[in-house]
């Protein structure tokens, strides 16, 4: 089994929205994504996507997108982003997916020796954009993380990947309450998004404090799946 990640897929199929509007490289994205996935994707593998799924504001509409991405390859695991207005109860969302189509809301999910963990996260304290009336939010997303991870069942051998929408730290890279809790429960592999075009430059691919952090942002991967490596070997998180 593989395991490979991409985020902020932005579709729209219900009412097409031209992508290229952010520029030229998004032009015809599902395509390339499609082309890539279905090139290098089986049925045994696993694909996570960290947020900001579909354009959609209603779940029947987002339907169409997710339906899209139903029939893709692999066993697939959502995670809400900030522009997933569309997002339902976990039991509604579940009812309307086959069993190729995972949600991860306040659960984790573990496949041989790969567990999967995460919430979508909020701005991090010290950060430019923080406001006092994000503290709460922050709060609870810390917390829903914690949760989460001590979903997982405990295995000396398990891998633990932490999937969130948003980046876990702010500009400077400080310490968070979510890179905090990697460190308690021992994360291997935390994955994000959120982060396009310029922004993109100042997301943080690398290792820190032997844990891996990757921005699966699709323009940032060139619209092509990054495929997961357990590895402190800096030389794979070139996001391309």
């Amino acid at each position: 089994m593989d395991v490979y990640a991409i985020s902020d897929l932005h579709l729209s199929g219900y009412q097409p929205k031209p992508m290229d509007v952010f520029g030229e490289n998004w032009r015809d994205h599902w395509a390339k994504i499609r082309a890539d996935w279905y090139k290098r994707v089986h049925e045994s593998d696993l694909v996570l996507i960290p947020g900001d799924i579909s354009w959609a504001m209603r779940l029947s509409e987002a339907l169409v997108d997710l339906k899209q991405i139903e029939e893709m390859p692999g066993t697939k695991i959502i995670l809400k982003g900030n522009h997933d207005y569309w997002w339902s109860s976990l039991t509604r969302l579940t009812s309307e997916l086959n069993e190729t189509m995972l949600v991860l809301q306040n659960n984790a999910f573990d496949f041989e020796d790969v567990s999967i963990a995460g919430t979508r996260g909020w701005t991090c304290p010290s950060s430019k954009e923080f406001k006092a009336e994000d503290e709460k939010i922050y709060l609870r997303e810390v917390e829903r993380l914690r949760l989460s991870l001590e979903r997982i069942k405990p295995r000396e051998d398990r891998k633990i990947i932490a999937m969130m929408h948003y980046p876990p730290f702010n500009e400077k890279r400080e310490p968070t309450g979510f890179t905090d809790l990697f460190e308690k429960f021992g994360v291997d592999t935390v994955l994000y998004g959120h982060l396009h075009d310029a922004s993109a430059g100042m997301s943080f691919n690398g290792v820190h404090n032997g844990i891996v952090y990757q921005n699966v942002s699709c323009d940032f991967l060139e619209f092509k799946l990054k495929k997961v490596e357990f590895s402190t070997d800096v030389d794979w998180m070139t996001g391309r």
